[in-house]
């Protein structure tokens, strides 16, 4: 009797790791994705080519295996054909002309903002805690400070039930 109930526990432990490395590898391939998001967008700013040149650049990477591709062309569309909107989103929830900001640090909260709206499958800590991250590796000294200051006021208006700060 118990070995076969250690069957069964084996056979629940063994699935549960299943759909836990699952979950582990979308969101490393998420974070990968937001990687390469970021240098695309970044790239985008200094010399603006479309969308679509960029998704077949950074597509032809060999790191781009690791990423969430459907996520990485979904963003990478929706980001560049709605820069403007983002950038106004942006004006309300900084205190830098977005003019003025760090080609890095705009990429990034491009993506933040856009996500914050856009994805509310990804749950805002989520959005914030990334954006910081890479703004850490890729940004100025104190850019992922800048970062989280704006994308925490953000949220406060487009995630604030989540937030539980609105009924």
């Amino acid at each position: 009797m118990t070995g076969r109930r250690g069957c069964c526990v084996a056979q629940q432990y063994t699935a549960r790791m299943e759909v836990m490395t699952k979950v582990n590898n979308s969101a490393r391939a998420r974070s990968a994705a937001r990687r390469l998001l970021v240098q695309a967008l970044y790239q985008r700013q200094l010399s603006g080519p479309p969308w679509q040149e960029l998704h077949g650049q950074f597509s032809a990477d060999p790191t781009f295996k690791r990423a969430d591709a459907e996520y990485f062309r979904a963003a990478l569309a929706a980001i560049c054909d709605d820069s403007a909107r983002l950038d106004e989103e942006l004006r309300h929830h900084s205190d830098i002309d977005t003019a003025r900001l760090d080609p890095v640090e705009h990429a990034i909260l491009y993506l933040g903002i856009w996500e914050l709206i856009s994805r509310l499958d990804i749950p805002y800590r989520v959005v914030i805690n990334e954006a910081v991250e890479l703004a850490k590796r890729f940004g100025a000294t104190d850019g992922h400070r800048y970062v989280n200051a704006v994308l925490d006021k953000a949220s406060r208006v487009h995630r604030g039930v989540e937030r539980g700060e609105v009924a």
